[in-house]
C-alpha cells in the first residue's frame, strides 16, 4: 500500500518541526553523498569481480 500525498505531507512536517528547516539541507546532501558513495561501491566491485574472473583462467 503505497502512503498518500496527505500522508507524506504528514511526515515532512514532522520531520521539519524535529530537525529545524536550517539543518534540512544538510542533512540532504549527507544523505545524497551516502547514496551515490553507495552507488559507485557497487559499480566499482562489479569490474573487480571480472578481474577476479580473468585472473582465474589464465593460471
Amino acid at each position: 500500500m503505497a502512503p498518500g500525498p496527505l500522508q507524506i505531507l504528514i511526515v515532512v512536517l514532522l520531520i521539519l518541526v524535529v530537525f529545524g528547516a536550517s539543518r534540512l539541507p544538510f542533512i540532504a546532501e549527507n544523505l545524497a553523498k551516502g547514496i551515490n558513495s553507495f552507488k559507485k561501491g557497487l559499480k566499482d566491485d562489479e569490474p573487480a569481480k571480472t578481474l577476479d574472473d580473468n585472473s582465474d583462467k589464465e593460471s
